[in-house]
């Protein structure tokens, strides 16, 4: 029993976000000495057998299938937005005008139009006492965090080069269905969107520095898919029914700071073999590091000042009690996993509700990434010219 208030939580979607979020907010207080406790009270999804089910596997009180009935209910105080892009502005505006706290899964909108709107709708809200917050998890790995520490106190001198990649392999075989992540109306983007706005967000949560300009390109490799309903069977003209894959698979582009320094980024799922391989190494004046998630409890420093002869990268395991995060869970030594960064968001994102602090990142972060992605589009339309992000007053 905990004397401590509840903090009434409504998530909508319930598909692999869902369920990470949901560990997420069953344990964020059983961790960390949050302030209040999150009550799972209702999930919200499509069709009333699918929620009444998933709310029974993911430990939610309630299952609904009316979103808007959801928000305007007076006892939920958090919506969750953890379903496809398309659906993110109209449910996280209208959580927001209705006076509940939103916490929005990447990217934040399909468009910068969208992304827009919801910041300016985030700024009404704040003046009321009612925060956002969009899910760039991967800020909150211990590694990760620990390095925006050594950045901000100088430990890299100044910024020459950032070097972001994100590899998946999930969709090389072309007999794969044509998800929504596969269609530019439910998604807005491919990898560009889907796994690219994690290092975009993140090169930017590291180094303080956002992109000025971009040159880039989009690829598609497979242009039709199998239609997920006909996946296993046949049209009617004896051929497997297909559908246009309208997102790109891949993406590479490079831009340059406004800080100066030289960015290079990746995004594909068609890294055959690698399943969740997002890196970042930053070389400044002074030193360089390193961090690849499939170490994700590793961070590889390189300390300029060391005489050459004693020189080179060494391994910082972060799981000590004073690492970012880390102090709350086990012993020195036991790492962490992928679960545990949706765990410390919850967590940030609980204080900062209840302390009254705007979160981080906020949804103006979003619409940064956003814009970010919006330049790489433009560029490689234009044959990879070099394109000017172009920043809202916001």
């Amino acid at each position: 029993m905990t004397d401590k208030p509840a903090l009434r939580v409504a998530m909508i979607g319930y598909a692999f976000m869902g369920a990470a979020h949901s560990q997420a907010w069953r344990n964020a207080h059983r961790f960390f000495d949050l302030p209040a406790v999150p009550e799972l009270a209702v999930l919200c999804g499509r069709t009333q057998d699918s929620a009444e089910a998933a709310a029974r596997n993911l430990g939610w009180a309630q299952s609904a299938t009316d979103w808007r009935e959801v928000v305007g209910r007076d006892d939920i105080d958090v919506v969750d937005v953890s379903s496809p892009g398309d659906t993110h502005r109209e449910i996280a505006i209208a959580a927001l005008e209705a006076g509940k706290h939103v916490l929005c899964e990447k990217p934040l909108a399909n468009t910068v139009t969208e992304a827009e709107e919801m910041v300016a709708s985030a700024d009404a809200a704040r003046a009321r006492g009612v925060h956002a917050m969009v899910g760039f998890n991967y800020r909150r790995t211990p590694a990760l965090a620990l390095a925006r520490q050594l950045v901000s106190q100088g430990r890299l001198g100044r910024l020459h080069h950032i070097r972001a990649q994100y590899l998946q392999d999930w969709i090389v075989d072309p007999a794969f269905p044509l998800v929504w992540r596969l269609r530019k109306d439910k998604a807005g983007s491919g990898a560009l969107g889907d796994i690219g706005a994690h290092v975009i967000d993140l090169a930017y949560f590291l180094t303080g520095e956002r992109l000025a300009g971009v040159s880039g390109t989009l690829e598609r490799f497979v242009e039709r898919r199998p239609v997920p309903e006909q996946a296993a069977g046949l049209s009617a003209s004896g051929g497997e029914e297909t559908g246009e894959v309208t997102v790109d698979d891949a993406t590479a582009f490079f831009g340059r700071t406004d800080g100066g320094a030289l960015a290079t980024f990746e995004a594909t799922r068609f890294a055959t073999g690698r399943k969740n391989a997002m890196r970042i190494e930053l070389n400044g004046s002074e030193g360089s590091l390193a961090f690849d998630f499939e170490r994700l409890n590793e961070l590889q420093v390189y300390d300029g000042s060391v005489p050459s002869n004693d020189a080179g990268f060494r391994r910082i395991l972060a799981t000590e009690p004073d690492h970012p995060y880390a102090g709350a869970w086990w012993p020195p030594g036991h790492g962490l996993g992928y679960e545990h960064t949706f765990v410390h968001e919850i967590a940030d994102f609980v204080r900062d509700v209840c302390a009254g602090t705007a979160p981080s990142p906020s949804f103006a972060d979003g619409l940064y990434v956003q814009q970010v992605m919006d330049a790489v589009e433009r560029s490689s339309a234009a044959a990879s010219t070099w394109t000017e992000i172009v920043r809202s007053s916001r």
